[in-house]
């Protein structure tokens, strides 16, 4: 299966009651893990680059990885996007890099700024046959480049940063995005509040109402995980306070409500790492690198796999395949019967 667009995958998710997984790869291990947890719960998937994972890995080295998934994996539809493009130049060149999905994200702009710079990215994206996802509204927490408010200033204020409905609806009609992160109350990052996570659902249905149709993000919706924090913090790691979303209103925001893609790191983050240090903890002459980085691919397809139930997901790839099929587009011929 050729790498696709998020568009017949949001086509089904926007009324189905589910979310595709968009997870960030860096590295082979983490691209196999994510890939093998897909794979055997049968569902689609979005991999997310990020500038920082492009500086780190280079573009060259994760392509070739993802087209070696695309080639064992050809049953799963699997879309390639850019997570948290801060420019048009950047955007344009992973749509020549060959991604179907960008994000323009210009949410730290003046809002006039940020209609101009997704418009224009959109422009460019479009003439190519690729989709854009940008974002309105403010996120705490931090993530590689994107620097988001303190958990203390966004949770005391956090009404004045969410996504306003009205002006979302002018937003997408002015720049012609396919899909719109919103800020509902999650935040970026493994110290995302201070207190437990509470989505505001109601401004979700009120976006729904202004931008029908419009599939939304969820971006810092990572729930790390207390076990996984535990284990870490118990092979010497010091994580005191993390605290990400409950799965429970992740799991809500997909089931009822028009989020068809959530986006997952930090908890990819963690699982890989706290593995990585029980090894060298309790094998302390380990030095063979498939050792511990094994434990750790097998940590995230155990992580991914349990994200693809909070997210409604699993068992849905040949349903996203079948809506690429009435979009005109080509198969595998084990596709066709």
């Amino acid at each position: 299966m050729p790498l696709m667009t998020t568009k017949p995958m949001f086509d089904l998710a926007y009324d189905g009651g589910f979310a595709v997984g968009a997870f960030n790869v860096n590295n082979m291990e983490i691209t196999q893990g994510i890939i093998e947890a897909c794979a055997a719960e049968k569902s689609p998937l979005i991999l997310q680059i990020s500038k920082g994972a492009r500086k780190y890995a280079k573009m060259n080295y994760l392509k070739h990885i993802i087209d070696a998934a695309v080639e064992e994996y050809p049953e799963l539809p699997i879309a390639i996007h850019l997570d948290h493009g801060d420019t048009v130049d950047l955007v344009n060149t992973c749509i020549r890099d060959g991604f179907t999905s960008v994000m323009i994200d210009g949410s730290h702009h003046p809002y006039e700024e940020n209609v101009k710079v997704s418009a224009d990215a959109v422009k460019s994206a479009h003439a190519a046959g690729v989709v854009v996802e940008a974002e309105l509204g403010m996120l705490g927490g931090i993530e590689e480049d994107v620097v988001g408010l303190s958990a203390e200033e966004y949770e005391k204020n956090v009404e004045k940063f969410l996504t306003d409905p009205v002006q979302a609806a002018d937003f997408a009609k002015r720049t012609g995005i396919d899909s719109l992160a919103v800020a509902i109350g999650t935040s970026h990052g493994a110290y995302k509040f201070k207190h437990e996570a509470k989505l505001a659902f109601n401004r979700i249905e009120q976006i729904m109402k202004t931008c029908p149709g419009l599939p939304l993000v969820m971006h810092g919706s990572s729930s790390v995980p207390q076990e996984f924090i535990d284990l870490v913090n118990k092979y010497g790691g010091k994580m005191p306070n993390a605290k990400g979303v409950p799965e429970d209103q992740i799991h809500m925001a997909v089931s009822k409500y028009g989020v068809c893609k959530v986006n997952i790191d930090t908890d990819l983050r963690l699982a890989l790492t706290a593995k990585i240090r029980e090894v060298f903890a309790t094998k302390p002459s380990e030095f063979d690198p498939r050792n511990y980085l094994g434990p750790g691919r097998e940590a995230i397809i155990g992580m991914v796999r349990r994200k693809l139930h909070v997210l409604n997901s699993a068992g849905k790839a040949e349903a996203v395949i079948r809506q690429w099929e009435k979009l005109g587009k080509p198969l595998p011929s084990f596709y066709k019967k």
